[in-house]
This record gives C-alpha cells, structure tokens and sequence, in this order.
C-alpha cells in the first residue's frame, strides 16, 4: 500500500470530476490493507476546486515557469524590503505580466485536459500566482502541486507598492568653498538662498506628492481590506459547501458500500430461493408420481375385485343350472 504523499500526488493530478471517485477507490484499499488510519486520512482529502486544479496543473506542466515565478517572488519580496522603490516598479510591473500570463497558460492547459474553464476561475489562478508572488508561505504550498482551494495575497503588500515608497532623501550639495571676497559672499548667499528655497519648494512638492501617494495607498488599502473580506466571506461559504458536498458524497460512499452489501446478501438469498423453489418442484413432481401410482393401483384393484364378482357370479349360475353339478345329483 502507498503513503498519503504518494496517493495525493496522484488524486491533486486528476481533474476534480475524476477526484471523489479515486479518493474512495484508495481509501478502500487501504481499508482492505489493513490501514484504517491511512484510510480516514485519505477520506479526509478535499476535492479541488476549478481554480485549485488549474494552479496545481501549471506546476505539474510547466515547472520552469514555477521555478522562475517563485524566483520573481524573491526577488519582489527582498526589494519590498529594501524599499527599493526603482527595483519595486520593475518587478511589480513584471509581476502582473507574468501572472496573468500563467493564468491564460493554467486555462489553456486545463482545456487540453478537457476541462476548459471561464474568466472568474482565471481570476482566482491569477490571485493564487500573485500571493505566491507576495508570500513565501503561499509559493511553497503553491509549488507543491495539491491546492485544494485557490490562495489570496496577504493585503498589508498594497501598503507597499511601489507607487507608495517614498524616495529617498538626498544630500544637499555642499556649499561652494568661499573666497574671502564680499561680492562673491553676498552672491553666494544669495544663491545659497534660493538654493535653499528651491529644496524647500521641492521638500513640500515632494511632501505632498508623498501624502498623496499615502492617501492613495491608504484608500487603495481600505478597498482590498474590503474585497478581501468579501472575498474571505465568500470563500468560508464556498468551503462550507464543500463541506457538506464532502460529507454528503462521504455518506454516498457508505450507502453504496451497504448498498453492495445489500445486493450481495439478496443475491444469495436469491440462490437460496432458488434452491427450495427447485426442491419444492421435485418434490410436488415427485407428490404427484406417488398420488399417480396410488390411483393406478387404486383401479387396477377395483378392476381386480370386479374380476373376482364376475368369476364368483359366474360359478353360482353355473351350480344353479339343471345340467349342472346340482341337477345331475
């Protein structure tokens, strides 16, 4: 019997049509095996939904574009880090373009597997690649091939955009060495001046176009925290249908396992009343050969007692007759 790792990989491969039926196929073998906690465990296995197939297909199929996925993801996580604002607005616009274009790839590879699907589960392949374009945590159970639902990106990542990472500050430039000469002083300091009013100018434009991009980020944050609830609430639904639609084929399962039993035992009670329906008619054929018999011997006797009447009455008239024995005396 295999392992739970070996028998996942396997059913995470199939399409979600085909998933329940072999799901229950290899818990009963390893029930038959002997193993009833490997059983529940694999009984325990949920059916993927569309978008989960589609992800878990893309990295069976194309593990060179989820290595180089999961390489972006590093890559786009440790300039978040840095607040590299430059690398961030790079890698962000790489980000978007890789992922839906693994997302079109996942729905082409899922019509070759002849199970096409619509824009909404490319949507949902497209949010699984980019958390695990945001998260370590989501690319490494991506990666793994046996998603049963899709993912979403953690939404504190919005915050730090690239759009919303403030640029570094600059150091002034020095002022220019002095000479000693007042005409040049004053001109220096009036040109330091202006400097200076220019970088102020530029600090509250810069300040400004910050609080912008902070409020824009704040608000953008707000409307993902929003569709993400959504989202969330929207999902726990989901689930617990999946849920009840696991419980109920779980039951389908155990019906149809005492389903068999049924039909075995009546089989073989079928057998049985078949067996004392053919004793029952040797023995009714057998009933009338002997109630046969019994009227045959019944009227070969009658015809026998008739025999004997007529000898007797026979030999009455034959001694009551005058050229008889009698007469003669």
């Amino acid at each position: 019997m295999r392992d739970l790792d070996s028998v996942a990989d396997e059913l995470y491969g199939l399409r979600p049509d085909r998933f329940t039926a072999a799901r229950n196929a290899r818990a009963a073998e390893a029930r038959k095996a002997g193993d009833q906690a490997l059983a529940d465990r694999i009984r325990a296995l949920r059916k993927p939904t569309l978008a989960a197939w589609a992800g878990n297909l893309l990295v069976r199929e194309r593990p060179e574009e989820t290595r180089s996925l999961v390489a972006l993801g590093e890559a786009l996580r440790r300039a978040h880090h840095e607040l590299d604002g430059e690398r961030l607005r790079e890698l962000g616009h790489r980000r978007h373009l890789v992922a839906r274009a693994l997302a079109r790839e996942a729905g082409q590879l899922a019509a070759e597997a002849g199970q096409p699907v619509g824009e909404d589960v490319l949507h949902e392949v497209e949010g699984t690649l980019n958390a695990a374009l945001v998260d370590a945590g989501a690319a490494e159970e991506w990666a793994a091939g046996r998603l049963a639902r899709p993912l979403s990106a953690p939404v504190g990542f919005t915050a730090a955009s690239p759009d919303a990472v403030a640029e570094r500050p600059r150091r002034p430039p020095p002022p220019p060495p002095g000479t000693g000469d007042k005409a040049r002083e004053g001109k220096r300091k009036h040109q330091g001046e202006e400097r200076q009013e220019q970088r102020r100018r530029e600090g509250l434009e810069r300040q400004a176009r910050l609080g912008q991009a902070r409020r824009q980020a704040a608000a953008a944050e707000r409307e993902a925290r929003e569709r993400e609830e959504r989202h969330r609430r929207a999902r726990e639904d989901r689930e617990r249908a999946e849920e009840r639609l696991h419980e109920a084929e779980r039951r389908a399962a155990a019906l149809a396992e005492e389903l068999h039993e049924a039909e075995r035992r009546a089989a073989a009670l079928a057998e049985e009343l078949r067996a004392a329906e053919e004793r029952r008619r040797t023995a009714a054929a057998g009933a009338r050969e002997a109630r046969d018999r019994a009227l045959e011997a019944e009227r070969e006797a009658r015809r026998a007692r008739r025999r004997a009447e007529d000898a007797a009455g026979e030999a009455g008239r034959e001694e009551r007759s005058p050229g008889g024995p009698a007469g003669a005396g």
